[in-house]
């Protein structure tokens, strides 16, 4: 739910924009509001987490999700779907680190290795087909909901699973009794939004002196959050992050790995809609249904990523990474071959190539960096993770950015989408390289691969 409505929102802008009569700055803020909070909380609402129970955490995390997706359902102003969807972030924050940190203290084994593979499917399946399937609401015009219907759609579902957690999933916490370190939760929201605001609105402001401020500022925030942690911890408290953890090679460097990962998803997404929206004059049900086309190689390696792990170790990560960058040069080799006039399908092969590198990392990335985390610090690691996804999100997001508009310029026509997507390609495939040498920095699992 929080993946998907993390991209479905795209498509239903433009109805959603002239249905509340809002203004390019509330419109901005729908997408950046909900991105800011959610990067923001990530790591607080894993450690209370581990502090007053993660099934806790995740229903009541998913409530609030529900209940804010209703508001946003119903808004009748710009101001107002802003304010909520800052609420689905703040809630999406809450319930997202549970799921990691629930799977990886609930299983163990072979059967550890499955549930992450699941979670890796439901994650890239959300992304792949959040625009097809908001293309798909807003085509069936369910009662004359229009764009209401992508919040809406949310309550009967999260009312199930709010009823199949609590029947189904064990309750789990860090032993002891812990207490919230609550300097600690002031120091890092404080940082995060300092690094992650800029990062969101840097692009479209020009990068104004108050960004370079503010990254300045999260450096030193940064460091008083690791001074207070290392006192805490020191003294025998709680703190909200252990900073052992980054002793942990396979942590760091997995960490790292998911932040490159990610900075290659929001990104691609973005410019490749673009490309075929206004490029190739698709509508956003067309466009959806060609992003069936990642779906499709996501799914089949998203499935079999056990098998290729067992064989492969670390290294599936790796190919994954090879196999996204090998569809990407054919995704911009046959783009710039079409132009504007050839036939779309051309670019299925690579889309499909793309999509089956992307199903053979996610799952063994997550798995990979939570596998030696203790289970009292499980939902805060998790916290961290995610939070490295939001912020390689908002990385990629605004590099890409500088790289396409650039090539655009200020009067963009038609046939400049190409080469402003080819471009973005380069950065893209950069992004995959980057990522398979970093994986080659992970300790060698039990395979001795």
């Amino acid at each position: 739910m929080t993946t998907l409505d993390f991209f479905i929102v795209n498509v239903a802008i433009p109805s959603t924009q002239a249905d509340l009569h809002a203004s390019a700055s509330a419109i901005e803020w729908v997408v950046a509001g909900f991105g800011l909070a959610y990067g923001v909380g990530l790591i607080t609402g894993g450690r209370l987490g581990d502090l007053y129970g993660r099934r806790r955490m995740f229903v009541l995390g998913l409530a609030l999700f529900t209940v804010a997706s209703l508001f946003c359902g119903i808004a009748t102003s710009g101001s107002y779907l802003v304010a909520a969807r800052a609420g689905q972030g703040v809630s999406a924050a809450l319930l997202a680190p549970q799921v990691l940190a629930i799977l990886g203290t609930v299983y163990t084994g072979a059967a550890k290795l499955k549930v992450f593979t699941g979670y890796g499917l439901a994650m890239g399946l959300a992304a792949v087909f959040g625009q097809l399937i908001g293309g798909l609401l807003i085509q069936a015009d369910i009662a004359g909901l229009g764009w209401r219907s992508c919040f809406l759609v949310n309550l009967p579902i999260g009312a199930a699973i709010i009823a199949l957690t609590l029947k189904y999933v064990p309750e789990t916490r860090a032993p002891g009794r812990p207490k919230l370190d609550l300097v600690g939760v002031a120091v890092i929201t404080a940082a995060l939004v300092a690094l992650v605001l800029p990062l969101i609105e840097g692009r479209e402001k020009g990068w104004p002196l108050w960004t370079w401020l503010s990254f300045a500022a999260a450096a030193v925030l940064f460091g008083l959050f690791a001074l207070q942690e290392s006192r805490l911890a020191a003294r025998g408290g709680s703190p909200l992050v252990n900073l052992s953890l980054f002793r942990e090679r396979a942590f760091v460097a997995g960490l790292l790995s998911q932040l490159v990962f990610w900075m290659g998803q929001a990104s691609f997404f973005l410019v490749f809609a673009l490309y075929v929206q206004r490029g190739r004059g698709l509508d956003a049900l067309q466009a959806g249904l060609l992003f069936a086309a990642i779906g499709a190689g996501y799914m089949y390696t998203s499935m079999n990523a056990g098998k290729f792990a067992a064989k492969l170790g670390r290294q599936v990560i790796a190919v994954g990474a090879l196999l996204m960058g090998a569809g990407l040069v054919v995704l911009g080799l046959t783009a710039a071959a079409i132009g504007t006039t050839g036939h779309i399908t051309w670019l299925i092969p690579g889309l499909v190539l793309d999509g089956a590198g992307m199903g053979l990392a996610v799952a063994p990335l997550a798995s990979t960096v939570l596998a030696r985390v203790s289970p009292q610090y499980a939902g805060a690691a998790s916290g961290v993770l995610t939070t490295a996804l939001q912020i390689g999100n908002a990385l990629g997001v605004s590099i890409i950015g500088i790289v396409f508009y650039n090539a655009l310029g200020d009067t963009p026509a038609v046939g400049d989408y190409p080469h402003a997507f080819d471009l973005s390609v380069v950065f893209l495939v950069g992004v995959a390289v980057l990522l398979a040498a970093l994986v080659q920095l992970l300790p060698r699992g039990n395979s001795g691969k």
